[in-house]
C-alpha cells in the first residue's frame, strides 16, 4: 500500500499519460551555455528529478529570442535550429527514468535580465523592480533612476507570436512532450495579458478580448506548427495583486478562453512583479495559500490544472488531490532543496525529506538576481555536480569538529556519510548556532525544518556529539583534522555607556522549553518597553521582527546608507510592510502593536539610563528616549583557530567564524570541508584542504 496514493495516480495531459501527479513547475536555473545551449549542468539537474520519481518536469524560461530578451544572463535559448541536438539530450535525461517533460517558453519583455537596455513591453513605461532579475543596474555611487521599456510594434508583435512557434516547433523536434507558455509574473506574455500593464489602444490592448490576443495567436501559431495533438500548457497568474490588475474573477474567464483554444492544462501562479511576495512566498506564506485558486478554476474547465506555491508536505499534497483542490501538485524550490522528495514519498520515507524553508538565498538572492547560476542554501548539491560523485572514505579519518551550527553540522553530515569518525564539539547545551534566533522572528519558522533535519541526520548516522563541550587545542592532538566552526559573537562599537549595551543573543534567546531541542539553562534577558536595535544585517533584521512582535517600540540604527541592503530582498521587501503595520499582498498577519523605525546613516554616540544620543554621518547629535539597547553587530570567532593553528594541528575554518554572512555560506563551507576529506591530509598556505592533486605532484609533495 502507497502511504501517499493520491500523488502516485497517472493523470492525463492532452496525449500524455503523466506517470504520478507531482509535477517539477517550471524554475529558471540559469545554467546554460553562454549562448543559451544545454550544458551538462542543466542535464545533470533535470535528471535528477527525473531519477527521483517526478512525473511531469517543466523545463523553466527558454527564450524564444535571445537578441531581444533573456530572463537570466545564462538562461536556456530555443531560437536557432543548432538549439535542437542538445534539447534533445535533455529531453532524453528525463525520458530514461521515465518522466514527461515540456519546456517553457518565455520572453522576459521588460524584464529582460539580458540585454539590460533598450528592452520592450507591452506598453511604454519606466520600471523600479529592485527584487526582479531584470532589474535596473545601479552602481555604487549612482542615483536610482528606473529602467525606460518601450513598446513593441505591431510588426514586431506579429514577428514575435511567429518566434514562439518556431521555439516550440524546435522542442518539439527535440523529442519534448509538449510546450508550455509562460504568461505570469510580468513576462511578455503577462504584459500583454494584464489590464494594469497593458496600456494599449491598438488591438493588442484594451479590451479582454484584445488582451487575449497575443496569447491565443501564439497558440494558434503553434497549433499549426506543431500539430493539434501537441501538448501546450499555459502558465499565468490568478491574482495580480495590484490595483488594476487582474483578479481571479477574470482568470476564470482567462481559464474558459484557453481551453476553448486547445490548451492542454493550466498551470496557475501569482502576481507580477509590482507584488513580489505573492510570486516569491518567502518564508512568511503558509503551505497551500494558493488553493483557492485552482478551486475557483476547476470549476470552469475540464482540462488539468496544476497549483504550486510552498508546498513542502507529501501528507498536505496528497490531502489537496483527494480533496480535488487540484489535478497536480506544483513544486520548484522544493525540487532544488531536495530533488528526491517524490522518490522519499514514494517510498514511505518523507521524514527524510529536506524541507525548503522559502529563504530565497541560493535560488535567488545569490544566484539570478546577482546574474548567475542556481543554487540552495540548505542543498550544497546543488548545482555542485561533484556531490553526486561523493565516495566513501578508502581509510577513514579521525574528524574534530568545533562548533554546532550550519558550518559545523553540515561538515559532520557529509564527514560522517562518507564514513569517516567525527566528533562534534558544541560548548551550549544545543545544536542549531545562529539559525535558532530566527524561530523567534515572526514568519520565519520554517528555518526550524532545516535545523530539525540536519539534527535528525546527526542523530542518524551516529556522529559522537558533546555538548556543553568547549575542547582546548590539547583535547584536539589525537585527530587527523580540525574544523573550525565557532561562528561569530556580538560586539560593542565603540560608544559612551558601551556596558549598559544588551546582546542580541542574549534579547531573543528562545524561551521555548517545550522544544524537545532546548537545552533547559537558556534564559531571554528581560528589555524595557523602548528599545533600540544597532546594527545591521539578518541579526538586527530578525531582533528587531521578534521585539516589535513582543509588542515593543522598536528603533533600528544603522551606519549603512540602507538598511538591511545584504539581507534577501524578497524578505526585506515583506519585513519593511510589516514595519509599517500592513502586510505584504495575500497575507494576513497579526500586525505589530508599533511601527518600527529605522534610522539610517547613523550610530549611537551615547548610552545613559532612559536616554540615547544618536550621530549621523554629519556629525549630527540626536536625544532619544530608550528603555535599552541591542547590539546586533557581530564579528567572527577566530581566536580558537589561531589557537589550534599555532599548536600545530591539521585546522581549517568554516562559517561565520571565517566571515559572518548567511546559511547559504555556513553549509556550503561545512560540506565543502567534508568532501575534500583524503586519506592524506595536505593543507595549502591558505589554510585550505587541498584533494585530487594531479599523481606525480601528490607523490612530488608527500614522498
Amino acid at each position: 500500500m502507497l502511504k501517499y496514493p493520491h500523488l502516485f495516480q497517472p493523470i492525463r495531459i492532452g496525449n500524455m499519460l503523466v506517470p504520478n501527479r507531482i509535477c517539477h513547475v517550471p524554475t529558471d536555473v540559469s545554467s546554460s551555455n553562454a549562448d543559451g545551449s544545454v550544458s551538462e549542468r542543466d542535464i545533470h539537474h533535470h535528471s535528477q528529478l527525473a531519477k527521483g520519481g517526478v512525473g511531469l518536469i517543466i523545463v523553466g524560461a527558454t527564450s524564444p529570442d535571445a537578441a531581444t530578451g533573456r530572463p537570466t544572463v545564462t538562461g536556456l535559448v530555443a531560437d536557432s535550429d543548432t538549439q535542437i541536438p542538445g534539447l534533445a539530450r535533455l529531453a532524453e535525461s528525463m525520458h530514461k527514468y521515465g518522466a514527461k517533460c515540456v519546456v517553457q517558453l518565455q520572453h522576459p519583455g521588460r524584464q529582460c535580465a539580458w540585454p539590460r537596455y533598450n528592452t520592450m513591453s507591452a506598453t511604454d513605461m519606466v520600471v523600479k523592480l529592485p527584487w526582479s532579475a531584470g532589474h535596473e543596474i545601479v552602481y555604487e555611487n549612482a542615483e536610482e533612476k528606473g529602467k525606460p521599456v518601450r513598446a513593441m510594434t505591431t510588426e514586431e508583435v506579429v514577428d514575435m507570436v511567429d518566434k514562439f512557434s518556431e521555439s516550440a516547433w524546435r522542442v518539439k523536434q527535440a523529442g519534448f512532450d509538449g510546450v508550455e507558455l509562460h504568461a505570469a509574473h510580468g513576462y511578455l506574455i503577462s504584459q500583454f495579458m494584464s489590464p494594469y500593464l497593458n496600456k494599449r489602444i491598438d488591438r493588442w490592448g484594451g479590451s479582454f478580448e484584445n488582451r487575449m490576443r497575443f496569447p491565443l495567436a501564439i497558440i494558434s501559431s503553434i497549433q499549426q506548427k506543431c500539430g493539434r495533438d501537441f501538448p501546450i500548457l499555459v502558465r499565468y497568474s490568478v491574482d495580480e495583486w495590484v490595483e488594476g490588475g487582474r483578479t481571479c474573477e477574470e482568470s476564470v474567464r482567462v481559464a474558459v478562453e484557453l481551453e476553448k483554444a486547445g490548451a492542454a492544462a493550466l498551470d496557475l501562479s501569482q502576481c507580477i512583479q509590482e507584488s513580489p511576495g505573492a510570486g516569491f512566498d518567502p518564508m512568511y506564506y503558509p503551505e497551500g495559500w494558493t488553493l483557492y485558486a485552482s478551486r475557483a478554476v476547476k470549476q470552469a474547465v475540464s482540462i488539468p490544472v496544476i497549483n504550486s506555491h510552498s508546498f513542502r508536505n507529501p501528507d498536505f499534497c496528497d490531502k489537496v488531490l483527494a480533496d480535488g483542490d487540484t489535478d497536480m501538485v506544483g513544486l520548484s524550490r522544493q525540487m532544488l532543496c531536495d530533488p528526491y522528495w517524490a522518490l522519499k514519498a514514494y517510498l514511505g520515507r518523507d521524514d527524510q525529506i529536506r524541507r525548503c524553508i522559502s529563504c530565497l538565498t541560493g535560488c535567488w538572492q545569490e544566484s539570478m538576481m546577482a546574474k548567475k547560476e542556481i543554487g540552495c542554501a540548505i542543498n550544497p548539491a546543488c548545482g555542485h555536480m561533484e556531490f553526486d560523485e561523493m565516495t566513501p572514505a578508502a581509510n577513514p579519518l579521525k574528524v574534530g569538529i568545533v562548533g554546532g551550527g550550519p558550518a559545523g553540522m553540515e561538515a559532520a553530515r557529509i564527514a560522517a556519510s562518507r564514513g569517516h569518525h567525527v566528533t562534534l564539539f558544541e560548548k551550549t547545551g544545543e545544536l542549531g548556532g545562529a539559525i535558532l534566533g530566527c524561530c523567534m522572528a515572526p514568519g520565519k519558522e520554517k528555518m526550524k525544518w532545516y535545523a530539525d533535519w540536519i539534527r535528525g541526520q546527526i542523530r542518524r548516522l551516529e556522529v559522537d556529539v558533546r555538548l556543553h563541550t568547549a575542547p582546548t587545542a590539547d583535547d584536539l592532538r589525537g585527530f587527523d583534522i580540525v574544523l573550525n566552526a565557532t561562528g561569530a559573537s556580538s560586539y560593542v562599537p565603540d560608544c559612551i555607556g558601551a556596558e549598559r549595551v544588551v546582546p542580541f543573543e542574549e534579547a531573543i534567546a528562545c524561551p521555548k522549553v517545550t522544544c524537545p531541542y532546548h537545552p533547559k539553562d537558556r534564559q531571554m534577558r528581560r528589555t524595557g518597553q523602548r528599545v533600540l536595535v544597532w546594527g545591521d544585517h539578518y541579526a538586527a533584521a530578525d531582533t528587531a521582527a521578534a521585539l516589535a512582535g513582543m509588542g515593543k517600540e522598536v528603533t533600528i540604527v544603522t551606519e549603512n546608507k540602507e538598511f538591511a541592503a545584504s539581507v534577501e530582498v524578497i524578505h526585506m521587501y515583506v519585513l519593511r510592510k510589516r514595519f509599517a503595520q500592513t502586510d505584504a499582498e495575500a497575507l494576513h498577519s497579526e500586525p505589530f502593536k508599533f511601527p518600527v523605525r529605522i534610522i539610517e546613516n547613523s550610530t549611537v554616540y551615547s548610552v545613559e539610563k532612559g536616554r540615547v544620543v544618536l550621530m549621523d554621518k554629519s556629525f549630527q547629535r540626536t536625544e532619544l528616549a530608550i528603555d535599552d539597547v541591542i547590539t546586533c553587530h557581530t564579528r567572527s570567532n577566530t581566536a580558537f583557530f589561531e589557537e589550534v593553528r599555532r599548536a600545530g594541528i591539521p585546522v581549517v575554518n568554516a562559517g561565520d567564524s571565517k566571515q559572518p554572512r548567511n546559511l547559504h555560506a555556513a553549509v556550503m563551507e561545512g560540506a565543502t570541508f567534508g568532501l575534500k576529506l583524503e586519506e592524506r591530509i595536505l593543507m595549502n598556505a591558505n589554510h585550505s584542504l587541498i584533494d585530487s592533486l594531479p599523481i606525480d605532484v601528490q607523490a612530488q609533495l608527500l614522498d
